[in-house]
Protein backbone atom coordinates (compact mmCIF):
# COMPACT_ATOMS: atom_id res chain seq x y z
CA UNK A 1 0.00 0.00 0.00
CA UNK A 2 1.40 3.40 -1.00
CA UNK A 3 1.87 5.91 1.75
CA UNK A 4 0.46 9.42 1.48
CA UNK A 5 2.92 12.24 0.82
CA UNK A 6 4.27 13.89 3.94
CA UNK A 7 2.61 17.12 4.96
CA UNK A 8 4.86 19.91 6.16
CA UNK A 9 4.57 20.81 9.84
CA UNK A 10 2.00 23.47 10.73
CA UNK A 11 3.10 26.96 9.77
CA UNK A 12 5.61 25.78 7.14
CA UNK A 13 4.91 25.82 3.47
CA UNK A 14 6.26 23.24 1.09
CA UNK A 15 8.88 24.64 -1.23
CA UNK A 16 8.07 24.34 -4.90
CA UNK A 17 10.16 21.77 -6.70
CA UNK A 18 13.06 23.40 -8.59
CA UNK A 19 13.81 22.15 -12.08
CA UNK A 20 17.44 21.29 -12.78
CA UNK A 21 18.82 22.04 -16.22
CA UNK A 22 22.11 21.01 -17.87
CA UNK A 23 23.79 23.60 -20.11
CA UNK A 24 26.96 23.24 -22.16
CA UNK A 25 29.00 26.19 -23.38
CA UNK A 26 32.41 26.76 -24.91
CA UNK A 27 34.80 29.65 -24.95
CA UNK A 28 38.26 30.79 -25.71
CA UNK A 29 41.28 32.30 -24.05
CA UNK A 30 42.43 34.08 -27.20
CA UNK A 31 46.01 35.36 -27.34
CA UNK A 32 47.84 37.87 -29.48
CA UNK A 33 51.53 36.91 -29.40
CA UNK A 34 52.62 39.36 -32.10
CA UNK A 35 54.05 41.95 -29.70
CA UNK A 36 56.78 41.90 -27.05
CA UNK A 37 54.55 40.02 -24.61
CA UNK A 38 51.30 38.06 -25.05
CA UNK A 39 47.92 39.74 -24.59
CA UNK A 40 44.48 38.16 -24.11
CA UNK A 41 41.16 39.42 -25.43
CA UNK A 42 38.66 39.87 -22.59
CA UNK A 43 35.04 40.95 -22.68
CA UNK A 44 33.07 42.98 -20.15
CA UNK A 45 29.36 43.01 -19.37
CA UNK A 46 27.30 44.90 -16.82
CA UNK A 47 26.04 42.79 -13.92
CA UNK A 48 22.65 43.28 -12.23
CA UNK A 49 24.13 46.07 -10.11
CA UNK A 50 25.55 47.89 -13.13
CA UNK A 51 29.18 46.96 -12.40
CA UNK A 52 31.54 46.13 -15.25
CA UNK A 53 32.46 42.42 -15.03
CA UNK A 54 35.40 41.11 -17.09
CA UNK A 55 35.41 37.52 -18.34
CA UNK A 56 36.48 35.26 -21.17
CA UNK A 57 34.31 35.08 -24.30
CA UNK A 58 32.00 32.06 -24.21
CA UNK A 59 28.50 30.90 -25.07
CA UNK A 60 26.11 28.03 -25.70
CA UNK A 61 26.73 25.32 -28.25
CA UNK A 62 24.35 25.52 -31.19
CA UNK A 63 22.68 22.41 -32.59
CA UNK A 64 25.26 20.07 -34.15
CA UNK A 65 28.24 22.15 -32.98
CA UNK A 66 31.31 20.71 -31.30
CA UNK A 67 32.74 22.57 -28.30
CA UNK A 68 35.76 23.54 -30.45
CA UNK A 69 33.60 25.03 -33.21
CA UNK A 70 31.46 26.85 -30.64
CA UNK A 71 34.55 28.32 -28.95
CA UNK A 72 35.85 29.72 -32.24
CA UNK A 73 32.39 31.11 -33.12
CA UNK A 74 31.82 32.67 -29.68
CA UNK A 75 35.26 34.31 -29.65
CA UNK A 76 34.50 35.84 -33.06
CA UNK A 77 30.96 36.94 -32.12
CA UNK A 78 32.00 38.54 -28.82
CA UNK A 79 35.42 40.01 -29.74
CA UNK A 80 35.56 40.20 -33.56
CA UNK A 81 38.71 38.04 -33.46
CA UNK A 82 39.20 35.03 -35.71
CA UNK A 83 41.17 32.44 -33.77
CA UNK A 84 42.79 29.06 -34.22
CA UNK A 85 42.72 26.51 -31.40
CA UNK A 86 46.15 25.73 -29.95
CA UNK A 87 45.14 23.56 -26.98
CA UNK A 88 42.31 22.55 -24.68
CA UNK A 89 42.38 24.26 -21.28
CA UNK A 90 39.83 21.83 -19.82
CA UNK A 91 36.34 22.42 -18.48
CA UNK A 92 34.80 24.44 -15.70
CA UNK A 93 31.46 23.45 -14.25
CA UNK A 94 29.29 25.31 -11.77
CA UNK A 95 25.72 25.64 -10.51
CA UNK A 96 23.57 28.76 -10.39
CA UNK A 97 19.91 29.77 -10.14
CA UNK A 98 18.06 31.65 -12.90
CA UNK A 99 14.35 31.99 -13.61
CA UNK A 100 13.44 29.53 -10.81
CA UNK A 101 15.71 26.88 -12.34
CA UNK A 102 18.85 25.30 -10.91
CA UNK A 103 21.35 25.27 -13.77
CA UNK A 104 24.42 23.05 -13.99
CA UNK A 105 26.71 24.62 -16.56
CA UNK A 106 29.77 23.00 -18.12
CA UNK A 107 32.08 25.31 -20.08
CA UNK A 108 34.79 23.90 -22.37
CA UNK A 109 37.71 26.33 -22.62
CA UNK A 110 40.33 26.45 -25.37
CA UNK A 111 43.53 28.40 -25.90
CA UNK A 112 43.28 30.23 -29.23
CA UNK A 113 45.84 32.13 -31.29
CA UNK A 114 44.45 35.38 -32.74
CA UNK A 115 44.64 35.52 -36.53
CA UNK A 116 43.84 39.24 -36.50
CA UNK A 117 44.05 41.78 -33.70
CA UNK A 118 41.29 44.31 -34.39
CA UNK A 119 38.69 44.08 -31.62
CA UNK A 120 34.97 44.64 -32.06
CA UNK A 121 32.29 45.03 -29.41
CA UNK A 122 29.44 44.77 -31.92
CA UNK A 123 27.81 41.92 -29.93
CA UNK A 124 24.83 43.40 -28.05
CA UNK A 125 25.65 41.26 -24.99
CA UNK A 126 29.14 42.78 -24.68
CA UNK A 127 29.78 46.22 -23.17
CA UNK A 128 33.52 46.42 -23.77
CA UNK A 129 36.36 44.37 -25.31
CA UNK A 130 40.05 44.86 -24.55
CA UNK A 131 43.48 43.36 -25.14
CA UNK A 132 44.96 42.81 -21.67
CA UNK A 133 48.62 41.90 -21.05
CA UNK A 134 48.72 38.22 -20.06
CA UNK A 135 50.40 39.10 -16.76
CA UNK A 136 47.37 41.31 -15.85
CA UNK A 137 44.57 38.97 -16.95
CA UNK A 138 44.09 37.16 -13.62
CA UNK A 139 43.67 40.48 -11.79
CA UNK A 140 41.06 41.66 -14.31
CA UNK A 141 38.91 38.49 -14.51
CA UNK A 142 35.92 38.46 -12.15
CA UNK A 143 35.49 34.69 -11.75
CA UNK A 144 37.99 32.56 -9.79
CA UNK A 145 37.51 29.56 -12.09
CA UNK A 146 38.55 31.66 -15.09
CA UNK A 147 41.47 33.18 -13.16
CA UNK A 148 42.78 29.64 -12.56
CA UNK A 149 42.91 29.10 -16.34
CA UNK A 150 45.74 31.66 -16.55
CA UNK A 151 48.12 29.09 -14.99
CA UNK A 152 47.04 26.55 -17.61
CA UNK A 153 47.74 29.09 -20.35
CA UNK A 154 51.25 29.75 -18.99
CA UNK A 155 51.87 25.97 -18.86
CA UNK A 156 50.59 25.50 -22.42
CA UNK A 157 52.81 28.32 -23.68
CA UNK A 158 55.84 26.51 -22.25
CA UNK A 159 54.97 23.21 -23.96
CA UNK A 160 57.23 22.14 -26.85
CA UNK A 161 54.14 21.56 -29.04
CA UNK A 162 53.37 25.31 -29.04
CA UNK A 163 56.86 26.73 -28.91
CA UNK A 164 58.76 24.56 -31.35
CA UNK A 165 61.02 23.47 -28.51
CA UNK A 166 61.59 26.66 -26.49
CA UNK A 167 59.54 28.88 -24.19
CA UNK A 168 57.62 31.86 -25.55
CA UNK A 169 58.33 35.06 -23.67
CA UNK A 170 59.26 38.71 -24.13
CA UNK A 171 62.74 37.81 -25.39
CA UNK A 172 61.60 35.16 -27.87
CA UNK A 173 58.26 36.51 -29.14
CA UNK A 174 58.08 38.05 -32.58
CA UNK A 175 58.22 41.87 -32.44
CA UNK A 176 55.18 43.87 -33.53
CA UNK A 177 52.84 46.74 -32.65
CA UNK A 178 51.56 46.82 -29.11
CA UNK A 179 48.03 48.22 -28.59
CA UNK A 180 46.37 48.02 -25.19
CA UNK A 181 43.42 50.15 -26.22
CA UNK A 182 39.96 48.81 -25.41
CA UNK A 183 37.16 48.88 -27.92
CA UNK A 184 34.39 50.82 -26.15
CA UNK A 185 30.70 50.63 -26.87
CA UNK A 186 29.91 53.13 -29.60
CA UNK A 187 26.62 55.03 -29.65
Amino acid sequence: MASAPETPPAGRRRRPRVTSVEEVSAGGFVLDRSGRSPKAALIARRDRRGRLVWSLPKGHLEAGETPETAAIREVFEETGITGTILASLGTIDFWFMADDRRIHKTVHHYLLEAQDVVLSDADAEVTEVAWVPLDEVAARLRYADERRLVDRVHAALQSPELTGGGPIGPDTAEQGPDSGTPAGRSA
